[in-house]
Order: structure tokens, then C-alpha cells, then sequence
């Protein structure tokens, strides 16, 4: 694993690191009621290169001593709207929202955002996209020894299921799919899209009884399950409630984004991570 780390690391240069001290008393998440806000303990910006060309801006927020890190990838169009003085202009996405939460719970986040804006609908089943996830996976080793998962939610499960099937072997220490696009929808693709059969890492696939989001219906839940036939570990975990607050049906204020069972949701999912460590 650490030489794995080493050759990786090696063909990362970071362009930046960019302190957020006292973000969450300075900048506190934008259009989000406060009893849904987590801010995390250590933030910090990473301006992370990709291909020498491009660069795409990552949050990192960690506990003193994490026992475990973990890739975000959220859903709708991928832009979280990270700005340089650390403010957040999209930060309803449950993996944004909730970071704080997996602190609390001894577990480092790297949540990225999208090359200037851009769209990633349509785009996360792709090989290019495949190789930005792992060098987010390569990110997450710089940051310590501890096991490091992916985690999608929505539309970013078919990231997850994409750099979890192309990931080097070992890379990873398992992926958590939660309330995934399993139906095509305008994104024109699904998880199914992204080689599910490929992914030998341990897999749960998390789904909310009360989801009515129609590209994510709860029932396929053990389809996804049953799709990644390289898999020794897959585990599919069942969770009700939430309210809604968001207008569609999708939105992240829903049952679809665990609105208002957070805690529990963040709480069940650690206990297989911990099992996974």
C-alpha cells in the first residue's frame, strides 16, 4: 500500500494549500438551515492539478487524529461552488452538508469540485472522469496511512462506481453508494453505466424507503447489489425518514439527501466503515 502511495504521490504536484482557519465561524454554509450545518473541524483548499493542465479545487476537512479517509463525490451537477476565501455557494448536497458529522465520527473528507463550474452530468461514467477520481484517491494517501473509501451519492454514485471499477487494486478499502441514480434520466447515464462488475473493493449500497426520486427508486437497491459480481463484500443497507424542504422530488432537502435523519444515516454507514478499516 505505501509503495502504491509513494508512485502515486509522485505524480501529483500541489499548486496549492490554501489554510481556512475558523472557517466554520467565518464562512458558514450558504442557504442552509443552521440545524442541518456541519462545518468540519480542519478545513483546508487544495488546488489539485490534473494532466498539468487543469486543476480542480478540493475541500479537505479532518478530525485531529482521523481513523479513516473518505472521498466525496456529490450528487446533482457536481458543482459545490468552492471559492478561495473558503465560502461555499452549493452546499445542500448531503456529502457537503454532513462533513462535520464525519469529523465527529473520526473520519477525514476530500470533497471535490468541478474543473471552472463545469457540468458533470453526463460526464462521471466517463474514462476521463475515472482518472480524476483516482487521483483524489492518490490525494487521500498523501494525507496519512489510513484506509481510504469512496463515497457517491445521486448522480456522484456512478463517479463512485466508476473510480471504485478502475481504482489500482488495493487503493481503496471499500465504496458506499447512497440513494444512487440507477434509472436513466437526463444525465444519460446511470451507475449501471460505469462497469459495477469491475469493483472488487467491499460495497454498500445505502437506500432510503421514503426516496421519491424517480431516476433513484429505493427498490433497485439489491439490483445495484447484485451488479457488481466481482465483489467478495456487498452489503445493501435500508433506511426510512427524513423530511422534504426542497421543491423536486431529487432535490437534497428530501428524503433523497437524508434530510432530517442525517445523523443516523452518518452513523449507520461509519459503523461499516469502521468494519472495513
Amino acid at each position: 500500500m505505501r509503495k502504491y502511495t509513494r508512485n502515486m504521490i509522485a505524480t501529483l504536484s500541489l499548486l496549492a494549500l490554501l489554510p481556512a482557519a475558523a472557517f466554520a465561524r467565518d464562512h458558514p454554509l450558504q442557504k442552509m438551515p443552521a440545524i442541518t450545518a456541519e462545518p468540519g473541524q480542519n478545513d483546508r483548499l487544495f488546488n489539485l492539478p490534473l494532466n498539468g493542465r487543469e486543476t480542480v479545487r478540493v475541500l479537505s476537512t479532518a478530525p485531529d487524529r482521523p481513523r479513516g479517509i473518505i472521498v466525496m463525490l456529490p450528487g446533482g451537477a457536481g458543482d459545490v461552488g468552492l471559492e478561495e476565501n473558503g465560502d461555499i455557494r452549493h452546499g445542500d448536497n448531503f456529502v457537503v452538508r454532513t462533513r462535520g458529522l464525519w469529523n465527529r465520527r473520526g473520519f477525514a473528507v476530500l470533497i471535490p469540485d468541478t474543473i471552472d463550474r463545469a457540468n458533470l452530468r453526463g460526464q462521471r461514467s466517463s474514462p476521463v472522469y475515472a482518472r480524476v477520481v483516482a487521483q483524489l484517491i492518490a490525494l487521500a494517501h498523501q494525507q496519512g496511512p489510513e484506509p481510504v473509501f469512496l463515497l457517491g451519492t445521486s448522480q456522484g454514485s456512478i463517479a463512485a462506481v466508476n473510480g471504485a471499477a478502475h481504482a489500482p487494486a488495493g487503493s481503496i478499502a471499500g465504496v458506499v453508494l447512497t440513494e444512487s441514480v440507477s434509472v436513466m434520466g437526463g444525465s444519460r447515464e446511470t451507475v449501471f453505466s460505469a462497469d459495477p462488475q469491475a469493483i472488487r473493493a467491499p460495497v454498500l449500497v445505502v437506500a432510503n424507503r421514503d426516496d421519491r426520486c424517480n431516476v433513484a427508486p429505493p427498490q433497485a437497491a439489491q439490483r445495484i447489489a447484485d451488479a457488481m459480481t466481482a465483489s467478495r463484500d456487498v452489503h445493501v443497507l435500508m433506511v426510512a425518514g427524513g423530511t422534504t424542504r426542497s421543491k423536486k422530488a431529487c432535490g437534497s432537502l428530501t428524503p433523497h439527501g437524508y434530510y432530517g435523519i442525517e445523523d443516523r444515516v452518518v452513523d449507520a454507514i461509519s459503523q461499516w466503515l469502521d468494519a472495513h478499516s
